[in-house]
């Protein structure tokens, strides 16, 4: 019997072109192991590992994968673990969040945007990346009003270097905000957490795509015993029709075959 997959279920990013598989695979654990919020530690895997993962990804019908300047050397894996494989990924990075020396910083400006972008085009060795996200610092409201990096991002769309853009914040006021300009908006959405639910209604009423960040609750999610949390997780995301994909971020194999089962199926029945 053949594993289910999200092949035939990929669906639209809002109004971007992109088709996207309603679940992603974030790379976080490809290049930082540092100030990550996961409740058990992990090693990175090795070349051979992520390779095997990426692989695994796509067969099971994963086509978007989520990286970022501030997850340590996920960017500089990637470029070389998708060798000849271009077509097959909508890539998905940031800008704005640095990590270095076990520290975040934060740079918004249009200097710091448009080197970041670029750096990220070599890292990630592609002529154009499919969207390209604000990783906010919880000053949602500020960087969209006062910091230059969406006119940035519009200005490099336009030059044909990014896709699309959008904003990955954590403020309602600053989702809505960032999808009334950009393309789509990354919002925290899970058992624990629902205060953002009225940024994936105004995408939903807008054409503009959803991405789900921490989806699992950043592998937190729990409920009473005898109830599947990825199950459960799942039945709550996928009732949002505003969502395109949920972001998660699991380097075991096993995880990832059952997450896609399970959202294969719930997505299937409803």
């Amino acid at each position: 019997m053949s594993l289910p997959t999200l092949h035939d279920l990929h669906r639209p990013l809002g109004s971007t072109g992109l088709l996207v598989s309603p679940l992603g695979l974030g790379t976080v654990k490809l290049g930082r192991d540092q100030g990550v919020k996961y409740p058990n530690g992990f090693q990175i895997p090795n070349d051979e590992e992520a390779r095997m993962l990426l692989r695994q990804a796509r067969e099971l019908g994963i086509n978007l994968i989520d990286t970022a300047p501030a997850y340590g050397h996920s960017e500089e894996r990637l470029g070389p673990l998708l060798r000849g494989q271009r077509q097959d990924w909508v890539i998905v990075s940031k800008v704005g969040e640095e990590f270095a020396d076990g520290v975040s910083r934060h740079d918004f400006s249009a200097a710091h945007t448009r080197l970041s972008v670029e750096r990220s085009l070599k890292r990630l060795e592609t002529d154009f990346i499919d969207l390209v996200l604000v990783h906010s610092d919880g000053n949602d409201l500020h960087i969209l009003n006062d910091c230059e990096v969406y006119q940035t991002l519009a200005d490099l769309k336009a030059e044909g270097k990014i896709r699309g853009f959008g904003f990955s914040g954590k403020t309602v006021e600053g989702g809505v905000k960032a999808l009334e300009q950009g393309d789509c908006a990354m919002v925290t959405y899970n058992l624990n957490e629902q205060n953002e639910k009225a940024v994936i209604d105004y995408a939903a009423a807008h054409g503009k795509g959803i991405l789900v960040k921490k989806a699992l609750a950043s592998g937190h999610a729990c409920l009473e015993p005898g109830v599947d949390p990825i199950h459960a997780s799942f039945i709550l995301l996928f009732a949002q029709t505003g969502v395109a994909s949920a972001i998660v971020g699991t380097i075991n194999p096993l995880h990832l075959a059952h997450n896609v089962a399970t959202a294969a199926k719930i997505i299937r029945q409803s």
